[in-house]
């Protein structure tokens, strides 16, 4: 083997090495978090149905709320990446501490619009009567905790820009235990019912947030890095999560339409979609822990001023997501007579299910794709573009998805429509990628 043939080779499994080292614990940190509501949902259901839909109701508006901020999260990785490339901790944690106290500051402005609002908005989501006033309970008292919720998405980007997922693996898997504890112990130890999973919920939430706080502050002490909150940084901090703000509301969208479609179609589809968007959701996590990792590494190396060395981990992250978007299809055509019978026995939803699980399946070597693109250019800063781009794929999802119920087809269209969308998005991405164009190096973008 000569030389020039035995670099590349030593630089892939370089790169190998630095996705799996941060890809699989942000894989582990990413399945821990649904599975507070899941915890939540299990220990509220034996309450009764009106405590368990009430729960649903509220939960659903918490992640909503919650999701949109993700860029606390996305944005921060990639500024404090780039620094660390730079060999500027002190700015690393300098600008993630710009993160947290944004974060603070949006957390608070959310519990001020919640708190007072709480009614109007369980009933504009439909609660029943019966469901109502626990769904009401639950979101005051969770809204308590949205701070720490928003504090722990910026300080986890701060950790995945430090190059670190471990960590937040660590603090993702403590939580949930704490939370499970907690929420047994007050709902029926102290005989507090819904509002006890409430209040386990916001206390869990923020002994995450002060660890990961304890974590920051002791790495600005060694680092020398202020922790005063600084304007014109949050400010910064803002304008660099505005496009991905953009961008995640477009995508939240697109999922509300692609369920609205399904809910015309009939009870049978509605039922089967809410399946297969959960399989989707779960599928999510595996590519977006790729995803997570071409954020960090890829920030790093444009921060180091090494636009070949991106360029480089870039096409092997792409590889990597076909090759897991591969297997995950795969997996689903293998495993989906198996799978539906899990959430239903109604015949009508297992044949509106199984076709559509097929296009799922076919998809998934473009999600992977999609996913690693999306990371790499969240990673080089470039989220303006990531705004167009997610708003021109809106604006073509949205005609044909509302098209099907016209044109027939049923949830297998729905889903054809969705394979369109990650099919634009793809489109958009790779061409992005191609041109060069967010190969901006620096300490900032």
């Amino acid at each position: 083997m000569t030389q020039a043939s035995a670099a590349p080779k030593a630089d892939r499994r370089r790169h190998d090495r630095e996705i799996i080292a941060l890809a699989v614990p942000a894989f582990g940190a990413l399945v821990a978090e649904p599975l507070f509501v899941l915890a939540d949902s299990a220990i509220v259901g034996h309450l009764g149905t009106a405590q368990l839909a009430g729960l649903g109701v509220a939960s659903a508006l918490l992640t909503t709320a919650v999701s949109i901020f993700v860029f606390l999260a996305y944005a921060t990785t990639a500024a404090v990446a780039r620094r660390v490339g730079a060999g500027d901790l002190q700015a690393a944690i300098r600008q993630g501490m710009d993160g947290i106290w944004l974060a603070l500051l949006l957390g608070a402005a959310v519990i001020a619009v919640v708190l007072p609002t709480a009614p109007a908005l369980v009933d504009l989501f439909g609660a029943s009567d019966t469901a109502a006033p626990y769904a009401v309970t639950y979101l005051r008292i969770s809204s308590l905790g949205i701070p720490a919720m928003l504090v722990v998405l910026a300080a986890t980007g701060v950790l995945r820009g430090l190059q670190d997922t471990k960590t937040p693996l660590y603090v993702a898997i403590g939580g949930f235990v704490a939370n499970g504890a907690l929420n047994l112990g007050l709902v029926y130890g102290a005989d507090l019912g819904i509002a006890g999973s409430a209040w386990g919920t916001v206390i869990a939430q923020c002994a995450m947030a002060a660890v990961y706080l304890v974590v920051v502050v002791r790495g600005a002490r060694r680092h020398g890095a202020s922790l005063r909150p600084d304007a014109a940084g949050i400010r910064a901090c803002a304008q660099a999560g505005a496009p991905l703000l953009v961008r995640t509301l477009s995508l939240r969208a697109i999922l509300m339409i692609a369920t609205a479609v399904a809910a015309r179609l009939g009870d049978a589809d509605v039922a089967a979609h809410q399946i297969i968007l959960s399989l989707w959701s779960l599928m999510a996590f595996a590519l977006d822990a790729i995803a997570i990792a071409g954020q960090a590494i890829i920030g790093r190396y444009l921060g180091a001023d090494d636009p070949a060395g991106a360029r480089a981990v870039c096409r092997r992250m792409v590889q990597w997501g076909i090759a897991a978007g591969t297997v995950l299809g795969l997996l689903i055509v293998l495993a989906r007579p198996l799978f539906i019978p899990l959430f239903t026995g109604d015949a009508a939803v297992q044949d509106a299910a199984l076709p559509a699980l097929v296009v799922v399946a076919l998809a998934q070597p473009i999600c992977g794709i999609v996913f690693v693109l999306d990371g790499v250019l969240m990673g080089a800063g470039d989220g303006p573009y990531l705004a167009w781009a997610m708003l021109i794929t809106l604006a073509v999802f949205t005609p044909v998805a509302l098209l099907v119920p016209t044109f027939g087809g049923g949830l297998t269209a729905v889903w054809a429509a969705m394979t369109l969308m990650m099919a634009v998005r793809m489109v958009t991405l790779w061409s992005r990628s191609r041109s060069g164009r967010w190969l901006v190096t620096g300490a900032t973008r």
